[in-house]
């Protein structure tokens, strides 16, 4: 019998794209192993306890969804967030996949929603491996993965590890 795993899922109102639908719909579509648990909070800054509930509720694995504005309080904010994330990571154990797009990654809207929609996908994908097939994200180890944008590829005389 396959194991059900548990994936909690945190947003906010603040960000002006869905990307958390966009993940859940691309679990969904690579297995039906998986429970999902979503919460929506206001801003990026709550993520952290959003993220501390999902754990504490037995989620094997937290996706935190942010996309902080153009403007410096939004930046910081949004790094604020990060540590509050991290500490997270270091005291439960869990994986906390941060996914965050910043309105100024992309110079207009097409490309950001394109930008939101890629990132929540791949790291949706990352979070499947992680949980179920964990040694293929090995074989990827050093080959400049980027979610969202295309990948870069390994150095020329680095290489990516490969078995």
């Amino acid at each position: 019998m396959i194991e059900i795993k548990k994936v909690g899922v945190a947003d906010t109102t603040f960000a002006r794209y869905d990307m958390a639908r966009e993940a859940i719909d691309e679990l969904l579509s690579l297995t039906p192993n998986i429970k999902i648990i979503r919460r929506t909070v206001p801003g990026i800054k709550d993520l952290p306890s959003a993220v501390k509930q999902l754990i504490d509720e037995g989620c094997n694995i937290v996706m935190a969804f942010g996309m902080p504005g153009k403007e410096e309080i939004d930046k910081m904010c949004a790094h604020e967030a990060s540590i509050g994330l991290m500490i997270l990571r270091a005291l439960t154990g869990k994986y906390i996949i941060e996914v965050f797009v910043h309105e100024d990654e992309a110079e207009d809207e097409e490309t950001l929603v394109m930008l939101c929609k890629n990132r929540a996908r791949e790291h949706a994908r990352n979070v499947y491996l992680l949980l179920f097939h964990p040694e293929k994200l090995e074989r990827l180890a050093g080959t400049g993965q980027r979610q969202g944008f295309e990948d870069v590829g390994p150095l020329k005389y680095g290489g990516g590890y490969r078995h």
